[in-house]
């Protein structure tokens, strides 16, 4: 089979993220069972435009937060490429809008809507809110009158059910659970309570209240840690740096920027708690990542997060915005050894449920049965 796929970032990219790593794992598992893949994605300075990367061919246009969408329809419909036997519209706010201009098969995949994230961006007053009040109104109508019919990939049931709010028919919804790459990570944990945020540096991501949450620590156990780890861009951390002064946490506060795959795993194999108040997450897999090295979560009972952590089991989760809980509950979880070594191994176990074998065998049988039955 020839598989297209869409996506507005793809290998290499400055802020590759989890959707990101997601699709390529079930890409390089499909060519591995003998189909040809290709990624249409956005270009950025320093890569080339097209290239071979674990089998899956890359080609590069467009801008990701302006032309991809278009750049892709030009080149579907006017570039030089073989025919494709399934098109694959991956969605993160804004999809390519397959149905309009694709008459071959074709499948969604998405890992969570956009919802109230619309309206977390850095843009500028009053752009910010024109463009937060535009997506979280037309996000509905777009599932509604285009892909109503389409058949959709998702990692959860927290987003299988915002799809079938939106009129997606639950039949046409395919739950593939992510997988988790787990490194040896052989570290003890640290001595000094350490505390770890790993993603994104994003508002969406919850950094600002990881921040907050930490100074409500530090204020009765000075000793305590923060590590932050992950890109951000330089506005956006010069605020961050200046809160951090604002909070008086800068003392024990550390910016590891971005980490490669086995300094990532050192660093959540040494942490004692991570905290993750995303505002909402597909699944969330850097929480199945931090407990496949025995560290437990504490994050916001949102989407994505109900479904990668099993409350007061792997972690726990708190009311959205609560920052006083996410606070309280690192201190108590990493204060009762008795606790913490109960939910370390019971995170442990929980992780290992979980691979990329199990994942992308799912996601190829899909592939092939909607080759072989589904309609256009």
């Amino acid at each position: 089979m020839n598989i297209l796929m869409l996506s507005w970032r793809g290998p290499g990219h400055p802020n590759y993220g989890g959707a990101e790593i997601v699709s390529h794992e079930h890409a390089k598992a499909w060519v591995a069972a003998g189909h040809q893949v290709t990624l249409f994605t956005s270009y950025f300075p320093g890569v080339p435009q097209e290239e071979f990367v674990d089998g899956v061919k890359i080609i590069r246009s467009g801008n990701q937060l302006i032309t991809i969408q278009l750049a892709a329809m030009y080149w579907y419909l006017f570039g030089r490429h073989s025919k494709y036997d399934l098109v694959i519209d991956q969605f993160h706010g804004i999809p390519f809008f397959t149905p309009l201009f694709v008459r071959t098969k074709k499948l969604a995949f998405i890992h969570e809507v956009a919802k109230e994230v619309w309206w977390i961006n850095h843009l500028r007053f009053p752009i910010n809110y024109i463009f937060g009040t535009a997506g979280f109104i037309s996000e509905p109508l777009i599932f509604r009158f285009f892909y109503r019919h389409i058949p959709f990939f998702t990692v959860s049931q927290s987003t299988k059910q915002d799809l079938i709010k939106w009129s997606i028919p639950a039949s046409n919804i395919h739950i593939i659970p992510n997988g988790v790459t787990t490194l040896p990570a052989k570290f003890a944990k640290e001595k000094i309570p350490t505390v770890i945020f790993l993603g994104a540096i994003a508002q969406d991501k919850g950094i600002e209240d990881t921040l907050f949450a930490f100074s409500h620590i530090v204020k009765l156990h000075p000793q305590w840690r923060l590590w932050v780890v992950g890109k951000s861009e330089p506005t956006y951390q010069a605020k961050l740096d200046e809160l951090g002064l604002h909070l008086g946490i800068n003392s024990r506060l550390k910016f590891w920027g971005f980490a490669n795959e086995p300094k990532k795993f050192e660093l959540l194999s040494r942490a004692n708690v991570m905290l993750n108040p995303s505002a909402r997450e597909g699944w969330g897999l850097v929480n199945i990542e931090a407990n496949s090295v025995g560290t437990p979560v504490v994050a916001y009972d949102v989407p994505g997060c109900r479904d990668s952590i099993q409350d007061q089991i792997t972690g726990f989760l708190c009311p959205k915005g609560d920052i006083s809980c996410l606070a309280k509950t690192c201190v108590r979880l990493v204060s009762d050894n008795k606790l913490y070594e109960k939910m370390s191994a019971q995170a442990i176990k929980w992780s290992q449920q979980f691979s990329w074998t199990k994942s992308t065998s799912i996601s190829l049988k899909l592939i092939e049965t909607l080759h072989t039955t589904n309609p256009r």
